[in-house]
């Protein structure tokens, strides 16, 4: 089973970049990554997604100011985050896309990012 682990979450203003990192423990070469974030009383909601061919997806919400990425031979996806707004602020785990046979309801610590003037 793949593990992930996210790193690169800061308290920035608005206005300010961030770029997320996320670490897997086996090969993700074959497979479609997501990130997503939670904020309290919230289910964890999809906000980017890249497949194994590089085609990324966004939610609505970042769509223009978030980019992901992949390197494959690190076994790393990040999430380029510019133009953070205050209600980017959540915590932020990558997993693969709910739906994909190797999706597994089990979460890393996830990187906090908190966007606040």
């Amino acid at each position: 089973q793949v593990q992930f682990v996210e790193r690169g979450g800061d308290s920035v203003q608005p206005g300010w970049s961030l770029r997320l990192s996320c670490v897997a423990s086996g090969s993700i070469a074959q497979h479609p990554i997501a990130w997503y974030r939670h904020t309290p009383g919230n289910q964890r909601k999809l906000v980017a997604s890249i497949s194994s061919y590089e085609v990324a997806n966004y939610e609505v919400s970042v769509r223009g100011r978030f980019i992901i990425s992949r390197d494959n031979e690190k076994n790393t996806v990040h999430l380029q985050m510019n133009n953070l707004r205050p209600d980017d602020t959540a915590v932020y785990y990558c997993n693969f896309p709910r739906g994909w046979a190797a999706f597994r309801d089990n979460w890393g610590q996830g990187t906090q990012v908190t966007v606040s003037s």
